[in-house]
């Protein structure tokens, strides 16, 4: 264990100790107003082997019969026996700026008692908007890259039978209307809002205009207004400003797990002085069960005894002293040096948290 935390520890230094080097700015910040939107829709499955809804999903039946009363034939939704039949919800994402006659993956998912929707086709299916609009339309058969097989008693399953997608499976009829640039400017917002990153984005966007034109209004926004001559090329100017590179401010943060040993040291983290000392206290009981035996010639009879044996041993507490300002590598070398498995070290930091030597945020997950 001592070797796997040597080796744990290392391999976060020597990851530090690269100088750290700065991200686009496409991938710690979003252009407001670009983004999907989510689409939902309520559709059929068919050509399942006997593995569909049964009579517990009454919307099923009800479901076949409307669909079936459109093309023009009528049929009681009691008189329906669909084992071949599943009731499904299907999910889609309308990407950003995506036109008409584009086709998006679609996810179907089974909402009734179906056991697999393996070898089954999706019927037509409209996806509609938060606004209740249609947005495009499903049909395919679905892939589950998965099975699910039952004979003799026995079963046989890999991953999830119930839940399946259709590449490429829905047609968009209608494209959501946005201009981006109706409001005459551009938006930049930071997925993890920070001062110093936010002040950082507004400097070299700056730095490529020439001028100091974008304004910094919160710590996730820069703002930059569109003059007549920035929105003569505005899309080429969002792609410059996608490429520029940022160096992102991060705070000093700890996160552990219990539940796993894991354990994340960010590299602001220090700490003020302190001392640490850390022990271990092993605990062993051990019961075994004896027959006692009285002698022939003696009275008495014969009796089961519990005999238990406890035994204690701690080991040996070394004290170390951190002293003030220490960097994260100092800190590492440290709780090393007193011999700390994973889950002692988060024992540890919990109690320099509560102490106020750790000047940093701990985040238990």
């Amino acid at each position: 264990m001592k070797h796997k935390l040597l080796f744990f520890l290392m391999s976060v230094l020597l990851l530090l100790a690269e100088p750290v080097s700065a991200a686009r700015l496409k991938d710690i910040a979003d252009i407001e107003g670009v983004r999907g939107n989510e689409l939902i829709g309520y559709g059929l499955v068919v050509g399942l082997e006997g593995t569909g809804d049964k009579r517990g999903a009454a919307f099923t039946p009800q479901a076949m019969s409307n669909f079936l009363e459109r093309l023009g034939i009528r049929v009681n939704s009691e008189d329906l026996k669909l084992s071949n039949v599943a009731a499904v919800i299907v999910t889609a994402t309308l990407p950003p700026f995506s036109r008409p006659g584009s086709k998006i993956d679609v996810t179907i998912s089974s909402i009734g008692d179906a056991k697999t929707l393996q070898g089954g086709v999706l019927l037509m299916t409209p996806l509609k908007g938060a606004d209740g609009q249609v947005y495009a339309v499903a049909q395919g058969p679905v892939s589950l890259g998965g099975f699910i097989v039952e004979g003799g008693g026995d079963t046989a399953q890999k991953n999830h039978a119930t839940v399946g997608t259709i590449p490429r499976g829905a047609s968009i009829e209608r494209a959501i209307p946005f201009d981006l640039f109706a409001q005459g400017q551009i938006r930049v917002v930071l997925r993890k809002p920070d001062f110093t990153t936010v002040t950082r984005v507004q400097a070299a966007i700056n730095s490529i205009i020439g001028a100091p034109r974008a304004q910094a209004i919160d710590s996730a926004s820069v703002v930059l207004p569109l003059d007549p001559e920035l929105a003569r090329q505005p899309i080429h100017l969002l792609a410059k400003i996608e490429e520029l590179e940022v160096e992102p401010d991060t705070g000093a943060k700890v996160v552990v797990n219990e539940r796993t040993g894991t354990i994340i040291i960010g590299e602001n983290v220090r700490v003020s002085t302190v001392a640490l000392a850390h022990g271990n206290l092993n605990i062993s009981i051990r019961n075994e069960t004896q027959v006692a035996q009285p002698n022939a010639l003696a009275g008495g009879e014969t009796a089961v005894v519990d005999n238990g044996d406890v035994e204690v041993t701690e080991g040996e507490a070394k004290l170390a002293i951190v002293e003030k300002s220490v960097s994260l590598g100092e800190v590492v070398n440290a709780l090393n040096g007193l011999g700390a498995t994973p889950r002692d070290l988060i024992s540890i930091f919990q109690a320099m948290k509560k102490a106020g030597a750790l000047q940093a945020e701990l985040e238990v997950m």
